[in-house]
């Protein structure tokens, strides 16, 4: 088949007619051709050559080119689409490298073998137009809840019509034990979509917490429109869910709002997710109130909150603790994936005794140190007392509001308290520089001579040691592993290090060794705390 007049046109009225039937550009398939016709081209004249094919956007006219460049004569390596400066003066004026030479060449007969290979290439690339416009047109849909119909099961996965394609419904994203058949009508949240070699791969979810805010936001017109935002949700797929709302009008209650007249609203959305229960709480800057909100319906009777360690404390009432902590602790579950936090329930019951072992802990702590009886250990430890060190330095004000304590006693207990401190000091400087710890670490400020001890123990013994170690492995911290999360001791969590102190000590033994410009620290500082009043 030769490119002649007759069939000019034909080439424009194919491409038209394929961009129509797979609603592409008709521009990417006159490529195709384009791509095609050079192939078949290069076949004919020579596969180094460069030839390439210009079709007439109007006419249909196809116009076969050789293109030659100028390289440098040490890099000439293709004889055919490449020559040097001398070469290229036969054919043009002034040549620079870089520069090309176009000459047209005569049209190709095109074979039977040459006509396959140019359907084959127009074929792949109306297939490759297609994944990317199926790409582009879902890829700012992820995030969206979809309507699609179900084609088929495979192995437990839901394969749906898209309308430009197919997506996936994973087994593990259905809820419960759904199952679906043939030209049923399912709404989906679109999870992920990501471009794949066998084309764009749509994911789709009814498990993911998303699903649910979306569908309370097709619900509830006041989250659709701002007014009421949701802070936060958990789910356990097709048994219990909580959802965490704000309202940013004062006259608007969020959870009425979401609840609806006689629950209509509310009802819809567990209609959906196949009777699943939710729990609309109301949301607060107050980790501790949220977290009551959270464990509703149980009463609390007490919080405690670990802000650093990411972990709270919550104290119930014997007959509370079961409902508290729900069936298989679904309960206190659901209500740590809403707050964030790791969630200890206990009884009243286990915070009495647990309250009372310490107490015994810390009077017998004070009999032993301070030579005193138990009847006055109890009374320090009754007065808020916990260690030998607020004893020791503590304003002797505070002493005296013991009954039966006077100024000597009180200068008594004090001087007891100190020469105890002074003694474990002496005893824990022999053993750090029987450790080998150097004087630049004794005398480093902020840190006490157990402190220096610890960190011996644990090989720490130079100051450029210390300013090596990170924030977590001084004051401990948290780690994640397999969704559960493990506890990293600190080398000197024993002594109440925080991890805002460790980070500031650790940055002065690096600002003492040269390590860190303090001028340069002071600047980032100035710039981090510019960008969150932007963002605030």
């Amino acid at each position: 088949m030769a490119i002649t007049s007759a069939n000019q046109l034909e080439l424009l009225q194919t491409a038209e007619a394929v961009a129509r039937e797979k609603n592409i550009d008709p521009s990417l398939v006159i490529e195709a051709m384009e791509e095609s016709l050079a192939r078949a081209a290069k076949s004919r004249y020579g596969a180094e050559m460069d030839i390439r094919v210009s079709i007439d956007r109007k006419t249909g006219r196809a116009t076969f080119t050789r293109v030659r460049t100028v390289v440098e004569e040490e890099l000439l390596e293709n004889y055919q689409a490449e020559f040097t400066v001398e070469q290229a003066k036969q054919y043009m004026e002034n040549p620079e490298i870089g520069h090309t030479f176009v000459e047209e060449i005569p049209p190709v007969e095109m074979g039977r073998i040459a006509a396959q290979s140019a359907k084959q290439v127009i074929l792949q690339k109306v297939r490759e137009a297609e994944r990317d416009k199926q790409y582009e047109e879902f890829k700012d849909k992820a995030g969206t809840i979809i309507n699609a119909l179900v084609k088929r099961e495979e192995y437990g996965n839901v394969i749906v019509d898209v309308g430009a394609g197919e997506a996936i419904l994973r087994r593990n994203e259905k809820i419960g034990r759904e199952s679906y058949r043939p030209n049923d009508r399912i709404r989906c949240y679109i999870k992920d979509v990501r471009r794949e070699q066998r084309g764009p791969q749509i994911f789709l979810s009814r498990t993911a917490p998303e699903f649910m805010a979306e569908l309370f936001k097709m619900e509830v017109p006041e989250i659709y429109d701002g007014i009421i935002e949701i802070k936060s949700v958990a789910r356990d797929p097709g048994s219990r869910a909580k959802i965490a709302v704000i309202s940013h009008d004062g006259s608007i209650d969020p959870v009425g709002a979401c609840v609806g007249m006689r629950g209509s609203r509310v009802q819809a959305v567990v209609n959906e997710l196949q009777g699943e229960k939710i729990d609309i709480i109301p949301w607060n800057e107050d980790q501790p109130t949220f977290l009551v909100n959270a464990l509703q319906p149980a009463e609390v009777s007490k919080v405690v909150l670990d802000e650093e360690a990411e972990r709270i404390e919550v104290v119930v009432p014997d007959e509370q603790l079961s409902l508290a902590i729900g069936r298989r602790g679904q309960n206190v579950r659901l209500a740590s994936q809403l707050t964030g936090l790791d969630i200890d329930i206990m009884t009243e019951a286990d915070e009495s005794a647990r309250r009372q072992a310490e107490f015994e802990e810390r009077t017998k702590l004070f009999m032993a140190t301070l030579d005193v009886d138990e009847f006055f250990a109890q009374l320090l430890v009754s007065e808020g007392f916990t260690n030998l060190e607020e004893v020791a330095y503590v304003e002797i004000d505070e002493l005296l509001v013991i009954d039966g304590v006077d100024e000597d006693t009180a200068g008594e207990l004090q001087a007891r308290a100190r020469d105890f401190l002074d003694a474990q000091n002496r005893k824990a400087l022999e053993k750090a520089r029987e450790l080998g710890v150097e004087d630049s670490l004794f005398e480093f400020d902020g840190l006490t001579p157990q402190m220096v001890e610890a960190l011996a123990e644990d090989g720490v013994k130079t100051l450029e040691d210390f300013a090596t170690c990170a924030d977590w492995e001084l004051a401990g911290g948290w780690t994640t592993v397999d969704g559960e999360r493990v506890k990293d001791d600190g080398v000197l969590e024993k002594f109440d290090m925080g991890l805002e102190e460790a980070q500031t000590l650790i940055m002065t033994a690096r600002i003492m060794l040269g390590w860190v410009d303090p001028t340069e620290l002071e600047a980032e500082e100035a710039e981090s705390a510019d960008e969150q009043e932007a963002e605030a």
